[in-house]
């Protein structure tokens, strides 16, 4: 597979990636573990080099990715993040420099490794400078502990602020062709930064894959259930976008969601997109995605499909919105 640098980090991984939060929190029933450490490694033969996680995805994420992927673990990227209290996301945000290094520790022994590749504050904790965030990150780098530092879903001030104490390597927000947010202000200070980019929901929480429409149910355990997005009365008036990936898709020879990642690749070559899955047949497809080469004027055709439709609903709800962009 292709691969891509994160910025000026010198990190490189494979061109996609692999989330794997929907493995064992927040799609529904955790996947079987035997099935879902089958599912990892899978994507390892298939070329992908870099793998997501979390603490706050449940212990059971950490010990399977580090579990699965420790036979080859000297050829593959373990990202992880750090920032909610008792890694509980229901329980609020908690960056304190001596939380950073009990949760580095925790994951360093789940994830069966003795250094965690890029470590990300899951969220910006507006409780605690941002200076005393990426020093204690920095302190573990020059231990040996961690080797890059990231974050998710922060705005431009914080990015600033984390980059003056410790390089930071790469930015996780969602981004999609349905989610654009992140073109107005995020892109353009990661390109003048040097930092990289890494879209989680770039298929937007399977939106994009055309498998969803408004007859739709979800288990109850299924965190799309509280998106205004996911609405039935949305996802119906969402799913003219869909629709025109679709014709896209067809003159491609393409699917829906090999289009919407091939677009996220044509975008910056410093993004790389981490779509998660619990099924074989969409991981093959997803990294069918990383051959699709969209021309100038396929992406315009894309874009102009994007303007022809409105799409209908917040990407989260009210509590959770309140923790992004600080």
């Amino acid at each position: 597979m292709e691969k891509r640098i994160l910025g000026n980090s010198g990190l490189e991984v494979s061109a996609l990636g692999m989330g794997c939060m929907g493995l064992s929190y927040g799609y529904g029933p955790a996947t079987d573990k035997q099935q879902a450490i089958k599912l990892i490694r899978e994507a390892y033969e298939q070329g992908i080099t870099f793998f997501d996680t979390a603490e706050a995805y449940g212990i059971a994420n950490e010990e399977l990715v580090g579990e699965a992927l420790l036979p080859f673990r000297k050829e593959v990227v373990i990202a992880t993040k750090f920032g909610f209290k008792d890694g509980d996301a229901t329980k609020g945000l908690d960056s304190r420099p001596e939380r950073i290094r009990a949760v580095a520790e925790e994951s360093l022994r789940r994830l069966k490794t003795d250094v965690i590749d890029l470590f990300y504050q899951h969220r910006v904790d507006p409780n605690m400078p941002m200076e005393d965030v990426a020093g204690t990150v920095k302190d573990l780098i020059q231990e040996g502990k961690v080797k890059h530092f990231g974050l998710s879903e922060a705005g431009v001030s914080s990015i600033r602020k984390a980059h003056e104490v410790q390089p930071v390597t790469a930015l996780q927000s969602e981004y999609s062709i349905w989610w654009r947010e992140p073109e107005l202000e995020i892109l353009p200070t990661l390109e003048e930064l040097g930092i990289g980019f890494v879209p989680f929901s770039p298929l937007g929480k399977g939106f994009l894959t055309g498998a969803i429409n408004e007859n739709t149910q979800f288990d109850s355990t299924d965190f799309r259930n509280i998106v205004p997005r996911f609405s039935e009365e949305n996802r119906k008036a969402n799913q003219r976008l869909v629709t025109l990936l679709g014709e896209i898709a067809f003159q491609k020879e393409a699917t829906t969601a090999q289009i919407a990642l091939g677009w996220l690749l044509a975008q910056k070559p410093w993004i790389v997109p981490i779509p998660g899955t619990t099924k074989s047949h969409r991981l093959t497809e997803n990294i069918g995605g990383v051959s699709i080469h969209l021309s100038a004027n396929d992406i315009k055709k894309i874009d102009y499909a994007f303007t022809q439709t409105t799409i209908q609903g917040d990407r989260y709800p009210a509590h959770l919105q309140k923790r992004v962009g600080n």
